[in-house]
């Protein structure tokens, strides 16, 4: 029987439960010249120039934004070397050479609360925007844009829902910095004047919900509250995270902010508070290295600019090394593939996912409907791959792929092992021209 897939097999518990290891002081880092947002840059250092701890080395030119670039560590810029980004493909890097010293920028200071009290909302934005502050959660959208609304926000959402298999980096910073989360989410709430606030958790996590109840305990009077969800996929679509929360449904392409509600994912706003209070762009993050392909699945906290083949021997190495490698950055259902372990961990770089390749063989589809069931936009990815391989091109556009979020459930519901996400987003391609 065909039903509707919202359940994905999970191995949350290979890590989840085991404190991140501490990795942040590599030989050297490397920060991206351009990403997916960012297609040029200009580069405000030379070869053999000294550069501190937060320090702007070039910044990036997006379509209606630009973004600084910021060194994640002190010592010496070496020049550019070509790695893999999280996007898949190979880029542009330049290559920091570490001294240890963690020479801070003048830049960098601490605001004391008395200072913090009297930012206003133009103020937070101006931070935001000069550390260069994008959704960690995988997004990489500016910040700076969110708090640029003119809407009231009668609520911010905190999305901790982490849903997609694998990746439990989100929960371990849940669990080691709990007072970074709420002090950054009274600042956000700050710039918005607004006075309600939900932490949103999928309520299968039981060590979170204990430990957040406790806390918030201690704010009483703060606005803010835990908010349990559903645990099935995709919870952490902001649409359907939205709607478990607040009861309120979106329409298509519509902004949160017009019905009065802000998210964040929740390493996102512990950089709006390193931000806020210290002046400090993100140079460390969370970081999960799983999957059957590696002997130790382990959580880190890392340097931004951290290569991966640093880690890997901190996690036994690989298992079966003679076989093939799948390597994914970001969760198995919306991550990015890459060829080799050449691969940089960016802001937004949530995880690495090694697995030992395995074959499939795609059959014919045989009409099921298991991916129009599945499909949370309800869509028809059926009837897109079939107008994607005829090149229908008014057909595609009828279809609307672009209300397609490539969350990866009709691949994954496909019974015949067809990789209908890529045909849809083919589509999307199609559909813009």
């Amino acid at each position: 029987m065909i039903a509707k897939t919202k359940a994905i097999h999970d191995t949350k518990n290979l890590v989840g439960s085991l404190p991140a290891i501490r990795y942040v002081d590599p030989e050297y880092v490397y920060c991206a010249v351009t990403n997916a947002r960012a297609a040029k840059a200009d580069i405000l250092v030379k070869e053999g120039d000294h550069v501190n701890c937060g320090q702007k080395i070039g910044v990036r030119h997006g379509p209606f934004f630009d973004q600084p670039i910021h060194s994640s560590v002190s010592g010496t810029y070496v020049g550019i070397e070509k790695h893999y980004h999280r996007n898949g493909k190979l880029t542009d890097f330049l290559k920091i050479k570490n001294d240890h010293l963690d020479t801070f920028d003048p830049s960098i200071r601490t605001r004391t609360p008395e200072e913090i009290a009297k930012l206003t909302k133009a103020d937070i934005t101006e931070i935001v925007k000069e550390q260069a502050l994008v959704g960690l959660g995988g997004s990489s959208f500016p910040t700076y844009i969110k708090f640029q609304t003119d809407k009231k926000i009668d609520v911010v959402l905190i999305n901790a829902i982490e849903c997609e298999p694998y990746i439990t980096a989100d929960h371990r910073l849940m669990m080691e910095f709990p007072y970074r989360i709420v002090d950054g989410i009274k600042y956000a709430m700050q710039a918005f004047n607004c006075h309600h606030a939900k932490i949103c958790i999928k309520s299968k996590y039981k060590d979170l919900k204990l430990l957040y109840t406790q806390l918030l305990k201690e704010y009483p009077d703060s606005g803010i509250e835990l908010c349990c969800v559903g645990n099935y996929y995709p919870q952490g679509w902001e649409v359907a995270m939205i709607k478990e929360a607040t009861g309120i449904e979106l329409n298509p392409g519509e902004l949160p902010s017009n019905r009065g509600i802000i998210n964040f994912n929740v390493s996102t706003i512990v950089g709006l508070y390193k931000a806020v209070k210290y002046n400090m762009p993100v140079v460390k993050r969370f970081i999960t290295i799983t999957g059957d392909g590696i002997i130790y699945p382990k959580n880190f906290r890392v340097r931004v600019g951290t290569a991966i083949k640093d880690l890997l021997p901190l996690c036994g190495g690989y298992k079966n090394p003679d076989k093939d490698k799948v390597f994914i950055l970001g969760g198995p259902m919306m991550g990015a593939s890459v060829p080799n372990d050449d691969v940089i961990i960016t802001k937004t770089v949530t995880s690495i996912i090694i697995l030992d390749k395995t074959e499939y063989k795609e059959n014919p589809c045989v009409r099921c409907g298991s991916c129009v069931l599945s499909c949370p936009t309800h869509l028809e990815p059926v009837q897109i791959m079939n107008a994607v391989k005829t090149l229908d091109k008014e057909r595609i556009k009828k279809l609307n792929p672009l209300k397609c979020i490539e969350c990866g459930l009709c691949t994954y519901s496909c019974t015949s092992k067809i990789q209908v996400t890529d045909y849809i987003r083919k589509a999307k391609m199609i559909a813009k021209l």
